[in-house]
């Protein structure tokens, strides 16, 4: 606290409040400032137009014009100390820069505003960043807020390589999966490769990049279901088998309504066409969820995407582009059948909608299709894999650079992997050849 001697002197001054009570009030300047602050109830009276000391003791509360000095003096010493710590924080502040907690904070608006995160990638970060104790969005679990709790309070400038690396070993010996610290070494490359611009932070280095990335395991083989698996998956979803798997798991039987019998077989069959456009046109979730009829041109045999859902929020697709899928007829056909529902087929609706028109959930989609394959007696595949099985299918009678435009995949390389995943008749035809095999007489007739 700051001595006396150097404190600046106020006045005391008699106020009046809105109710016509006496009060009083300390005034003085501070760095050319003026301050006032209320000191409390005056111990005054009337006395014409004036007022005057009242007579007796003065009670706890109230206040005097000497008591009301001393609580004046107070104040502005209370001011003074509060001052000069806050000072010190910002003297410290610039002399050590910004903690790791405002450089994430600022990433991730910037992320957010300009920098196109889609809303689930943002979703993701977000949780990766949360404080230690923060309770999930979902569930009853909360964060473990790994990264916060080792960096979160320190200067950004102040960490260094081998923090970051004592920090990646501390979540192998966690047993942490390399995916994992993988994508925990990410996440903090890329928020020093943003505080390392000139327009944000400008920190001389990203301490990240001298660390190690771990050895992930190879990609598991992709799985798919071929076309009569397809069919039979939307088959069960027609025939509703999947609400009677439901059931044989211990849902509920209810007594319904014969209008709620009937709305619910439109529904099934609905299912089943959405099983077959997601199978054979290898849209993405969230773009088959944006969908709307006005983007689907049956004159021209294909749909235009040009949005997605990500993280229930409606917005670009994932790569920022409009792409033009062309329509096979199981495709086409589907979605005919689709658009014979009659109701919420205008340009604005949605294809996948649910029986009030809005959007369809992905989660409930996801359940249903989980029950329909089991009710058709299918393996473990994703309902993402029906669009695996999309590009894989494609991919054994077209070139690479073809299933990539059908997929929107942004880079090539992420199609090679669909492209090795079924080997093509004319592959075995051409290594035949290149190890002499003669062909039998009944693959000369095929």
């Amino acid at each position: 606290m700051a001595s006396s001697s150097r404190l600046p002197t106020g006045s005391v001054v008699l106020r009046v409040g809105p109710t016509g009570a006496p009060y009083y009030e300390a005034k003085w300047r501070h760095n050319a400032a003026q301050m006032k602050r209320r000191i409390g109830p005056a111990w005054v009276e009337r006395d014409g137009d004036g007022w005057r000391p009242r007579r007796g003791r003065v009670p706890d509360g109230h206040f005097d014009e000497k008591r009301a000095t001393v609580r004046m003096a107070e104040l502005i010493a209370e001011h003074a100390s509060r001052t000069a710590e806050q000072e010190r924080h910002e003297r410290e502040r610039r002399e050590q820069g910004a903690s790791f907690r405002e450089v994430a904070a600022d990433w991730l608006d910037w992320l957010a505003a300009v920098g196109r995160a889609r809303e689930s990638t943002l979703r993701d970060y977000r949780s990766m960043l949360a404080e230690p104790g923060t309770s999930h969005r979902r569930g009853r679990g909360a964060c473990e807020g790994r990264i916060m709790a080792a960096f979160g309070d320190r200067p950004a400038k102040a960490i260094k390589t081998a923090d970051v690396s004592r920090f990646l070993r501390s979540l192998d010996a966690a047993g942490t999966s390399p995916r994992m610290v993988n994508k925990h070494r990410q996440i903090l490359s890329a928020i020093f490769t943003y505080a390392c611009r000139e327009d944000t932070f400008g920190l001389p280095a990203n301490p990240v990049a001298g660390t190690d990335k771990r050895r992930e395991p190879p990609a598991a083989a992709l799985d798919f279901f071929e076309p009569e698996e397809i069919e039979a998956l939307s088959r069960a979803a027609a025939d509703g088998a999947h609400r009677k798997e439901a059931i044989g798991r211990g849902g509920k039987v209810m007594d319904l309504s014969a209008e709620e019998i009937a709305t619910r077989a439109v529904e099934d069959a609905q299912d089943g066409e959405r099983f077959r456009v997601l199978a054979y046109t290898g849209l993405r979730l969230g773009e088959a969820l944006a969908l709307q009829w006005g983007d689907v041109d049956f004159a021209q045999r294909r749909l235009i995407v040009q949005r997605a859902v990500s993280g229930d929020v409606e917005g670009p697709t994932k790569g920022w582009q409009v792409r033009y899928v062309p329509l096979a007829d199981p495709a086409r056909d589907a979605l005919e059948r689709l658009r014979a529902r009659g109701d919420f087929t205008q340009r604005e609706d949605y294809v996948f909608c649910g029986r009030l028109g809005g959007r369809l959930d992905a989660s409930a989609l996801r359940r249903r299709y989980h029950a329909a394959r089991k009710a058709a007696g299918l393996r473990h595949v994703k309902l993402h894999g029906l669009r695996h099985g999309a590009g894989s299918l494609v991919a054994r009678h077209t070139d690479a650079v073809f299933v990539q435009h059908f997929l929107g995949h942004a880079k090539l390389a992420t199609t090679e992997r669909y492209m090795h995943a079924k080997a093509r008749r004319e592959d075995i035809e051409r290594l035949n050849l290149a190890f002499g095999v003669v062909p039998k007489p009944e693959l000369r007739e095929q």
